[in-house]
């Protein structure tokens, strides 16, 4: 393996890592308004991500910080040609920061109302965009003969040579990331809560499961059909297949290990699901970074690197570094926090927890 090629692996596993921490997040947060239906069961939903939700997304920091000093073309070329989009996800991050900060400074229903429809809306929009954004990447995009491109947010929906964002596919893809991520958040909230929250939660765990693995197989076929590097990179690395070969495997453990009522476990499927869909993705587009419609201006991940020496030396780096980072995450946000230990009770917690750092 080349050093370009384990600097992609890395880039995608950061990637991975962000949408299944993250992820649950985000399903909390679309699900927000629909299993909590007071202010007291609303804090404990957010006390389940609480001490988690701001250092999750940590990997999304790196995974920038990667690609800008690994991938250095990558990011100049996806940065310009996603601007508007890249605003408008910049704008949702935020707005999901200021719906669990803010609700909490003041004790007026209407103002903690407001703060949670933001925090559930801007939750759902963001994992749309990004579910968007990973279409787009398996897609292709129009890159042109000076390696640039620009997309609009749609043209005609039609996947062609000047497709925008949004069409047909990549929607499908938006849809399923946003079904994928309610699911996978459903479950963190049914093994982190009790009560009514947890039973609604599992409730709608069981009511998603069905439409997750129905858009999953669409999503698959359709990116068959829109990617035809897919068939040629299987063909060429057959062993490759046992990673989407995993991906609906766990879907259907988590269905059987929730049935069970192992909820705990049936989140930890959930996580292989995504990370393997994640990594199909990276597989799919293999050996490019960033594909476009006409295959001969394809971003490769060669042409796309930084030197190679520089690349090597930041690898004695990079992994003592995120080793650290994970040890610290797991430790301390994920083993030592109060609201991360067990369930969140459905009584009241007094003031503990109502910060998303109140356990700092």
């Amino acid at each position: 393996m080349t050093v370009e090629t384990t600097w992609f692996c890395l880039l995608w596993f950061m990637m991975a890592m962000y949408a299944v921490l993250d992820g649950f997040d985000f399903g909390a947060g679309i699900l927000h308004l629909f299993v909590a239906r007071n202010n007291r069961e609303r804090e404990q939903v957010l006390q389940s991500i609480g001490p988690v939700w701001d250092g999750n997304e940590v990997w999304l920091i790196a995974a920038g910080g990667t690609m800008f000093f690994a991938f250095p073309a990558l990011y100049a070329t996806s940065f310009s040609g996603f601007y508007l989009p890249l605003m408008m996800v910049l704008w949702t991050l935020m707005g999901r920061a200021l719906g669990i900060e803010l609700r909490h400074q003041l004790k007026d229903p209407l103002w903690c109302s407001f703060w949670d429809v933001v925090f559930s809306v801007s939750s759902l929009l963001l994992t749309i965009l990004l579910g968007a954004a990973l279409g787009n990447v398996v897609r292709g995009v129009s890159l042109n003969t000076d390696g640039v491109f620009f997309a609009p947010l749609w043209t005609d929906f039609r996947v062609g040579d000047n497709t925008g964002v949004l069409d047909w596919y990549t929607i499908l893809i938006a849809v399923t990331a946003a079904a994928a991520l309610t699911h996978h958040g459903a479950l963190w909230i049914d093994a982190r809560t009790d009560g009514a929250v947890q039973a609604r939660s599992g409730r709608i765990a069981r009511i998603v499961w069905p439409v997750v693995l129905t858009l999953s197989i669409l999503a698959a076929v359709a990116s068959i059909s829109v990617q035809p590097n897919i068939v040629a990179g299987l063909k060429a690395r057959p062993w490759l297949s046992v990673v989407p070969v995993a991906a609906f495997l766990s879907l259907s453990f988590t269905r059987r290990l929730h049935r069970r009522q192992r909820s705990s476990a049936a989140f930890r499927a959930s996580c292989v699901y995504i990370a393997s869909m994640i990594a199909s993705a990276s597989i799919s587009i293999f050996p490019y970074v960033l594909p476009a419609r006409d295959e001969s201006l394809s971003l490769t991940v060669t042409a796309a690197a930084a030197a190679k020496p520089g690349l090597k030396a930041a690898l004695y780096w990079w992994v003592p570094g995120m080793l650290g980072v994970c040890f610290y995450m797991y430790f301390v946000s994920y083993r030592t926090m109060p609201a991360s230990q067990g369930r969140v009770p459905s009584k009241p917690l007094g003031t503990a927890g109502r910060s998303s750092r109140s356990g700092h």
